[in-house]
């Protein structure tokens, strides 16, 4: 695994990967053994963001660990895990089954029998890319977006699956919806959805 490490202003360093792999390995690691000083880390689709207090700890020191650390492949059985409640109605459904060369039926078995993690956050607060162990339920984005996607909508894209946090313009193909808050800006802990967080989706009744 190839690490680039780039400063990023006088707090912060990013380091560069080859792969997602590669980052989830490395956060995995980085998380596991992470300085007083680190203040936040921040993983992405091929980078992870660091941001460092250098009062406590010098960035050449940040940079060495980043450059050493042993990366660890992420494992389903030590994340928090998190059960999302999802009403399989949405409107690309039988599209994503067709693009699949499934049922829908089959199209939802295994969205719920599948162990999704979040890899990243980004695009809205509380939006989690889920990827998972297998290449069956990748399907490209939609060729046009819609301008309004509802809070709640459950959606797949490429090799990721996600719930929107709020109501939003996106591209996703939506195969259903949820009740469940992923985002609650009062909240002590706002995000439901963290990286590192093992997602189950279970179809409501």
């Amino acid at each position: 695994m190839t690490v680039s490490v780039l400063q990023n202003g006088d707090r912060g360093l990013l380091a560069e990967l080859d792969d997602l792999d590669a980052v989830l390995a490395l956060y995995r690691a980085l998380e596991r053994t992470r300085p007083a000083g680190v203040i936040d880390l921040v993983p992405a689709a091929r980078t992870i963001g660091v941001t460092v207090d250098p009062s406590v700890l010098p960035l050449s020191v940040v940079t060495n660990w980043l450059a050493h650390a042993v990366p660890e492949p992420p494992h389903a059985a030590d994340a928090r895990v998190v059960e999302v409640p999802v009403r399989y109605d949405g409107d690309d459904l039988a599209e994503v089954a067709a693009l699949l060369g499934m049922r829908p039926a089959d199209v939802v078995a295994l969205h719920t029998a599948s162990p999704w993690l979040v890899a990243f956050c980004g695009f809205a607060p509380g939006f989690g890319y889920l990827v998972t162990d297998h290449e069956r339920l990748v399907v490209p984005r939609r060729a046009t977006p819609r301008t309004v996607v509802p809070a709640g909508a459950v959606g797949l894209a490429g090799e990721f699956s996600g719930v929107y946090p709020r109501s939003s313009p996106g591209g996703w193909q939506l195969i259903g919806t949820t009740d469940a808050t992923v985002w609650d800006a009062s909240a002590e802990t706002p995000a439901l959805l963290s990286p590192g967080t093992a997602v189950r989706f279970v179809e409501a009744s």
